[in-house]
């Protein structure tokens, strides 16, 4: 039954083979990895009023203009230095990539550290932002903004598990529909105030007239508010590997319209503000008051605040898109646990997929789904990155020297400077309203990869095929069937080997083919090592290892006949600590329950310590 559920809600399980055709296009890579920097405008605009209007009162709309077109400069200087990215990485150019290329070890795990901590106040962040657009519009659901916003990460979450191909055209269109409302909003309202001449109602009235102490702190204060209309830039460099072939290309027209689309919807709303004063008040955001006084209370103040809040939610997809992604990377180089690294039923890494909502539902409910308060956190981890990135690709120029490397150092050099500084300011004007704890989360989290990365090479030390080789014994007469699983060839699938060899001279090693790179290396290992039985390899398209190993059994190619008992060899890690088995897969005990279901089947596990 549960497997009847699960199938309607997520689809059928997937080849590996299929997995060119889940990639992107250039119409649904925009909308998808675009959608977190788009939607920005939603909340950015609001959040620069929010720091002027307490002191500088009517005079505030001034000064936004100013910052809105600071930022919206820093947002193409960031393009320009993506695109280089993008043309350097043509498998993904994620600032953790670029850090440890060129930087080393510790600036790609601060990298790392500071884009998942982004990626995962992207989704705390633009769904609590978008509740915030449906209580606008509608204020009696404001009581109950958490669980709308917990339903939102959960819809979020099963769209994404059903894959990448599903999720684009599940989330893909409302981003549309929210350009074309949004772009309607800023046409309409210019062109009633300067064609029409229309009279914009004065909800300013109330505010102070006199400018209080204005400092350049508050006006770099109001900057860094800003500067979350620039987070999810990364994301299409990061998600190179999702876009169809010309992948590159590709990459970088979503990167170019991506920055068209924020400078007309973000410098055109910010502009808008300035016209319609609009005055943040709780309850009801700036882009639902702008709304109000452009199209007054009907169906398209309806269709902006509907459209506006499902661009938030998806904005949340570009995190469903690239976090799992870089754990994987992650995951790969043995710094997070190996089970990141693997591709679910529909081919998304779905661990990820899963950890990343369980952690932004944990947010929304400890921070109340309070846009205001999660804004403080958002914005210093994805400078961090973009500091990183940037210095990384212009320490890659000057190393290699390679042809046009002067002006594209200073690109990159420029884009590293200016991020760098906009983090300090964002790190100053922030750390105590929030950003401290940013700046404990981050050192915490490298140094929970560090000791995940030495417990990996401990047991690769342990396990390695230079302590000893398969032991001299003499084998068995005994007819019984034996089969040894072996992922790989190390000491604890040797002495699983050297276990079935003491019980029978019938005896197998079966490989389950997942990772053509893995299978490689175990044929390289295995002709090297000749322990002297053979090596049966089966391709799995649906990563699943009980299917062929059944078929196997089953077919004339095994030597059992109908009823005969099989024995199942598996060698099983043994860890001294709990927390030490959450960094291995629990594949064998799943696959042994499996087996266990067939009376002609019995189960052996060889446990091998690791000290």
């Amino acid at each position: 039954m549960f497997s009847i559920f699960k199938r309607l809600i997520l689809g059928k399980t997937l080849r590996t083979a299929e997995l060119k055709h889940e990639k992107f296009n250039v119409f649904w890579g925009l909308p998808v990895l675009s959608s977190d920097a788009i939607s920005s405008v939603a909340y950015a605009g609001e959040q620069i009023l929010l720091v002027l209007i307490p002191v500088m009162g009517a005079m505030a709309y001034r000064d936004m203009l100013y910052i809105s077109l600071a930022i919206v400069l820093l947002l193409f200087i960031l393009v320009f230095s993506y695109r280089q990215t993008i043309d350097s990485y043509p498998k993904g150019g994620g600032s953790y990539i670029v850090a440890k290329d060129n930087l080393g070890k510790l600036p790609s795990l601060i990298a790392g550290a500071s884009l998942s901590i982004d990626y995962i106040l992207t989704v705390a962040v633009s769904t609590c932002a978008g509740t915030a657009a449906i209580t606008s519009a509608f204020p009696a659901l404001y009581e109950h903004r958490i669980l709308i916003t917990l339903a939102m990460i959960i819809i979020m979450t099963l769209g994404n598990l059903r894959g990448l191909r599903d999720s684009a055209k599940i989330f893909g269109i409302p981003t549309y529909l929210f350009i074309v409302s949004i772009v309607s909003m800023i046409v309409i309202g210019l062109f009633k105030h300067f064609v029409l001449h229309i009279a914009v109602s004065d909800s300013t009235s109330h505010l102070r007239q006199s400018v209080g102490n204005v400092s350049i702190f508050l006006i770099l204060k109001a900057f860094s508010n800003g500067c979350a209309a620039l987070t999810g830039v990364e994301a299409v460099s990061d998600g190179i590997p999702n876009f169809k072939e010309p992948a590159q290309k590709n990459a970088k027209t979503v990167l170019m319209l991506l920055a068209f689309l924020v400078l007309i919807i973000f410098g055109g709303t910010s502009y808008l503000a300035t016209i319609y004063h609009a005055v943040p008040v709780e309850g009801k955001t700036v882009l639902s008051l702008i709304g109000e006084q452009v199209f007054g209370k009907g169906f398209m103040y309806y269709m902006l605040q509907a459209t506006t809040a499902l661009i938030l939610i998806m904005a949340a997809n570009t995190a469903f898109s690239d976090f799992p992604l870089l754990l994987s990377y992650v995951a790969k180089d043995g710094f997070a646990p190996r089970q990141l690294s693997h591709r679910g039923e529909r081919l998304g890494f779905s661990n990820g997929i899963k950890l990343l909502s369980v952690a932004a539902c944990t947010l929304v409910i400890v921070f109340q789904g309070d846009t205001t308060r999660l804004i403080p956190l958002y914005a210093i981890g994805v400078f961090i990155s973009f500091t990183l990135s940037q210095s990384g690709m212009f320490m890659r120029w000057i190393r290699r020297k390679s042809e046009g490397w002067r002006h594209k150092a200073v690109i990159n050099g420029t884009g590293a400077s200016i991020t760098f500084i906009t983090l300090c300011i964002i790190g100053v004007s922030k750390f105590t309203e929030g950003a401290w704890l940013v700046c404990i989360l981050i050192p915490t989290i490298v140094i929970g990869m560090m000791v995940v990365r030495a417990h990996y090479n401990r047991v690769a030390d342990e396990l390695s095929l230079s302590v000893k080789l398969f032991a001299d014994v003499d084998q068995s007469e005994d007819m019984e069937h034996v089969i040894v699983l072996v992922d790989s060839l190390n000491q604890a699938s040797i002495k699983a080997i050297n276990y079935g060899k003491k019980i029978s001279s019938n005896i197998v090693a079966f490989h389950v083919s997942i990772d053509e790179d893995a299978t490689d290396k175990l044929k390289d290992k295995w002709y090297d090592a000749d322990p002297g039985i053979p090596l049966i390899i089966k391709q799995s398209p649906f990563r699943d290892i009980y299917k062929p190993l059944k078929e196997f059994i089953d077919s004339e190619e095994h030597a059992s006949k109908p009823g005969d008992l099989i024995t199942i060899i598996m060698p099983q890690f043994v860890v001294k600590s709990f927390w030490q088995n959450v960094l291995h897969g629990q594949t064998a005990l799943l696959l042994k329950n499996k087996l266990l279901r067939d009376r002609h089947i019995a189960v052996i596990t060889v446990p091998y310590i690791i000290e």
